[in-house]
């Protein structure tokens, strides 16, 4: 198996002559977009180093993806959230829970802050524009939400959408929906650390390795070449 390290070298190249864009088909297309920087963000309070927030855009495994690579990101858990039924993947899917597809976040907002973490979930994560589906995959647990965990974070989020929607940065409106946080629950263990561990996997080659290459382009002076795994000694 190729090393993510590799892979990502072999498909940069052509993700960023592409325009940082990628696509599933007609009709269901995610693409990077220079989304620009929130004008409302979060001053962390002294003393706080650890943040957290639930981000869905999708399939899980890209989205893991992605903030694995951010600095000051210290986890980014697979798992599920917004429902209130069977926590277990294969009912999950049946999309009948009310379950998205999630990623936990905890980070050191003295390192990146929420304002960029969400500018990063809007540029490069996901297609934000896209009701109930993502790329190839359809159904509300690949709904684009954000599940947040104070009223400060769900003030940026909405001011944020806000400003993107009237700056008209997308073709179309952007549908993800803010709301608080009532529960997180982790995917089982053989989702975590999925885009790494399985670059030559052809799901994870076609939609989320281009996003991690995005990242890259597009936020350089927040990548880490190696990951922040969940399954890694010590986190």
């Amino acid at each position: 198996m190729k090393s993510t390290t590799t892979f990502l070298g072999l498909i940069g190249g052509a993700v960023l002559a592409a325009g940082l864009a990628f696509s599933f088909g007609a009709g269901a297309r995610e693409a990077a977009v220079a989304v620009p920087p929130p004008t409302q963000d979060e001053t962390p309070a002294p003393g706080t180093t650890t943040e957290t927030i639930v981000l869905a855009g999708g399939c899980f495994w890209g989205v893991q993806g992605v903030f694995q690579h951010v600095k000051g990101v210290t986890r980014a858990e697979s798992g599920y959230a917004g429902g209130d039924g069977a926590t277990d993947y294969e009912t999950v899917s049946t999309g009948t829970t009310g379950h998205a597809e999630s990623i936990e976040v905890t980070f050191d907002p003295n390192v990146v802050s929420l304002g960029t973490l969400l500018q990063i979930y809007f540029s490069v994560a996901h297609d934000p524009t896209q009701l109930n589906r993502q790329g190839p995959d359809s159904g509300t647990q690949y709904r684009s939400a954000i599940f947040t965990t104070s009223d400060a974070q769900a003030e940026i989020a909405k001011a944020y959408i806000a400003q993107i929607d009237g700056a008209k940065v997308f073709g179309d409106p952007v549908v993800t929906t803010v709301g608080p946080l009532n529960a997180f629950h982790a995917a089982e263990d053989y989702h975590q650390d999925y885009a790494t561990l399985h670059p030559d996997n052809g799901y994870i080659a076609y939609a989320d390795l281009p996003k991690i290459a995005a990242l890259k382009a597009m936020f350089p002076q927040l990548w880490l070449d190696q990951p922040t795994l969940i399954n890694a000694a010590g986190n």
